[in-house]
């Protein structure tokens, strides 16, 4: 229960609480810390007074109002009640604690009742504070202004002083046997108690149990609790008989018990406030069900949050666990510092060239050694500040628990249900905070870093003198394999090897292509590998290919030319047919992929862009994306792109996008940040999107469930475009190619003929 304390102590003097009050806002002060944060404001400056000057009147019921306080609205967020919805009028000013208040009305009389006489024809209220007098709550900031009774109109917390004086006893240790309970209906020298019945809340001995509460017929099903349990309930004495409960009464009817429980107010309340119509069209029950209700609810949002505590604990241990491992893997050194010596004497030159080697190589041992250090505390810090966050939320959330537990003991309904809704509310909100990835560690225990030492061991084996190495000779023309090579759409593969005879080591291959059209040709990959595959093609164009290879020695003789022809346009219908899928090569980290690179998502809340694999610069090209998913209505923008865009906005933001951004009432289209031509009819779950970008006309069109949508969007589009989109987390969209031009863009085009 230590670790409850924090839930025991009042925030203004750090102590135990001391006749804690309970304000509205469901936090509580010591009644004398409450003293000390009361402001005082000029009369002349209350909304009262600037009501008289107005000449509204303030002859209303300002208990039916709100019997305690009155919420600021621009303090704290929360509308004032009935009459004072423009009470605070004049600026806030500081309180001697530091927290923001507002100068509050002046303090009105109750209606019917004599100043100074206490509600309900009780005796004489005792002086009663300043009249402008407010307090505002050192936890959540809210002000509050006092009516005529001052502090006196706040509840006091009852629940919360037996859970201090429960807790107090359990540290000042366990009772002997001469404060064990006593039986309660033993008529002479009571036994000491050897159950206690939940139902009947009587404390038996043995003997009086089995005479008066046998264990057969209604009595069976009672709940018999052992001893330990009697020092533990509301209103139990140690070393005797139970001292009867604390009966609670009502705040404005001193007389009056509180029978029955106001559901609008959430307030217990007396059959004298309902008869005299305070709660007359409000929902009113039994205040022993709503306390049995409110215990059960607290003890549901309890279980949840056991669990949460239950999986933080293992976490700990985990990341524990993780700092051990963490200190075990950096204990040896796994460098490795030293190359093979030989044993024969070299020449001084070659001795100075090894040693400086090896002095490079020492270096840059140091070098890595300080890093892998760094990475290391750099861990360590992490997982150590998580551990930090992460015991001291659990110490908090244990604290709750503990706290909830020993409120739910509590046998005072009305006391319960003046607190219950709060502590209900800080359950769901603490075991929220532990579901929002808070046991995750941020940092794995294996170390990332591999030392890439294979180049150096390889550089180190090849080491070797210069006049002993044989003479190159420059490669022999590599010859492309016809069989392997390919076009697809707009994508050229070719595949090369060298000549069988071949002895002479090569190093790597320059791979070059013209223009499409008979020009120049340029270098389109340089690498070991003997196969590649070229991207970003025109359709319906011829190109020409060869390659060469080269080494130290200088570069070979090209190989024959290739010629190649990529897709051909439908001449019928006036559109390349292509396929393709979107591009996992060139996306944002934050797209997810599915359905072969057809089907993408995002991770993210913000807009990120995703491009296709294939780029178009001729022909006409249509393709479609259905809408599989359409959450919140979001706006997702489709067009076409540049490669170099930007991925991190959305598509059309920069001057390297076309797009149409569209939500599930209009469009837009849009580039380089620039918004045309809005057109009502938007999208939504199963909708289709068309895109048709014609080179024959320089023009992008866009069409929503196959009717065009707006006028054409953009014109003199000239170069090469990759189709494109952007999204968040909110959308999911599958990609559909090699489609026919729909008809209503035939049918203009018949019209423009």
């Amino acid at each position: 229960m230590e670790e409850m304390e924090e839930e025991l102590k009042c925030p203004v003097c750090g102590s135990f609480y001391r006749e804690p009050i309970l304000l509205p806002c469901s936090h509580s002060l010591c009644l004398a810390c409450a003293r000390n944060i009361l402001v005082q404001t000029p009369d002349a400056d209350s909304p009262r007074s600037s009501r008289r000057a107005s000449g509204i009147s303030a002859d209303y019921d300002y208990l039916d109002l709100d019997k305690m306080s009155l919420y600021s609205e621009a303090d704290s967020g929360y509308g004032s009640y009935g009459g004072f919805a423009s009470a605070p009028t004049t600026p806030c000013q500081k309180s001697p604690s530091g927290v923001r208040v507002f100068p509050p009305p002046a303090a009105l009389s109750v209606p019917g009742h004599p100043p100074g006489q206490a509600p309900g024809g009780g005796g004489l209220l005792p002086a009663p504070p300043p009249r402008n007098s407010c307090i505002t709550c050192p936890q959540c900031h809210r002000s509050l202004i006092l009516d005529e009774r001052g502090l006196r109109g706040f509840t006091k917390n009852r629940v919360l002083e037996g859970v201090i004086e429960r807790y107090q006893q359990s540290r000042a240790g366990a009772p002997g046997p001469a404060g064990a309970p006593r039986c309660q209906l033993c008529e002479q020298s009571p036994r000491e108690a050897a159950v206690l019945c939940e139902q009947c809340d009587v404390a038996y001995c043995e003997p009086c149990r089995l005479r008066c509460h046998p264990p057969r017929g209604p009595l069976a099903k009672h709940r018999l609790l052992p001893p330990a349990a009697l020092g533990a309930r509301p209103g139990a004495r140690l070393g005797g008989r139970l001292s009867p409960r604390k009966i609670s009464t009502c705040t404005e009817h001193e007389l009056e018990n509180h029978s029955m429980y106001c559901v609008q107010c959430k307030l217990p309340v007396c059959y004298q406030c309902l008869e005299e119509g305070r709660h007359a069209s409000h929902e009113v029950k039994a205040l022993g069900a709503m306390w049995k209700l409110h215990k059960s609810q607290l003890s549901q949002a309890l279980n949840g949050l056991s669990d949460r505590a239950k999986e933080a604990k293992e976490f700990l241990v985990q990341l524990r666990n993780m700092v051990q491992q963490i200190q075990v893997q950096l204990s040896p050194e796994n460098g490795k510092s030293n190359p093979e010596e030989n044993s024969v004497e070299f020449e001084a030159c070659l001795v100075a060239q090894c040693d400086a080697l090896i002095d490079a190589l020492n270096r840059r041992k140091a070098q890595l050694l300080a890093r892998v250090n760094k990475e290391h505390e750099h861990k360590l810090k992490v997982v150590r500040d998580q551990i930090s966050h992460c015991t001291v939320k659990l110490r908090q959330t244990t604290g709750l628990m503990e706290y909830c537990l020993e409120v739910i003991k509590e046998n005072d309904p009305s006391g319960f249900l003046q607190i219950s809704d709060a502590l209900i509310r800080r359950v769901h909100l603490t075991e929220d905070q532990w579901g929002k990835g808070t046991l995750t560690p941020r940092m794995t225990a294996d170390f990332d870093l591999n030392l890439d030492s294979a180049p150096l061991l390889q550089s180190i084996h090849q080491l070797d003198f210069v006049q002993m190495k044989v003479p190159s000779q420059v490669p022999a023309p590599p010859i492309l394999q016809l069989e392997e090579c390919c076009t697809h759409n707009n994508s050229a593969t070719l595949s090369w090897k060298q000549p069988p005879l071949s002895m002479v080591q090569v190093e790597g291959y320059i791979l070059e292509l013209d223009d499409g059209n008979g020009g120049q040709f340029r270098e389109v990959f340089v690498g070991k590998e003997t196969m590649c595959t070229v991207d970003g093609l025109h359709f319906n164009s011829t190109y020409s290919a060869r390659v060469k290879g080269f080494n130290k020695s200088g570069v070979s003789q090209y190989s024959k030319i290739l010629v190649l022809q990529t897709s051909e346009v439908d001449i019928k219908k006036l559109v390349a047919v292509a396929w393709f899928a979107f591009d996992p090569g060139s996306a944002h980290s934050d797209i997810i992929f599915s359905n072969d690179n057809l089907t993408v998502t995002c991770n993210s809340y913000d807009d990120r862009v995703v491009l296709g694999k294939t780029g178009f610069s001729k022909g006409i090209h249509y393709w479609e994306l259905t809408i599989d998913r359409y959450d919140n209505h979001p706006d997702p923008a489709f067009g076409v792109a540049r490669i170099e865009v930007v991925k991190d906005v959305m598509l059309g933001k920069d001057d390297k996008a076309w797009a149409m951004y569209v939500d599930n009432n209009r469009s837009w289209f849009m580039h380089n940040n620039s918004h045309t031509n809005r057109t009502e009819g938007g999208i939504s779950k199963g909708a289709t999107v068309g895109i048709l970008l014609d080179f024959t006309r320089r023009t992008l069109t866009f069409s929503i469930n196959e009717e065009q949508q707006g006028p054409v969007a953009f014109e003199s589009m000239e170069g090469l475009f990759f189709p494109a989109i952007s999204l968040n987390r909110n959308v999911q969209v599958t990609l559909h190619t090699g489609l026919p031009i729909p008809d209503f863009y035939n049918t203009r085009s018949s019209l423009q003929a």
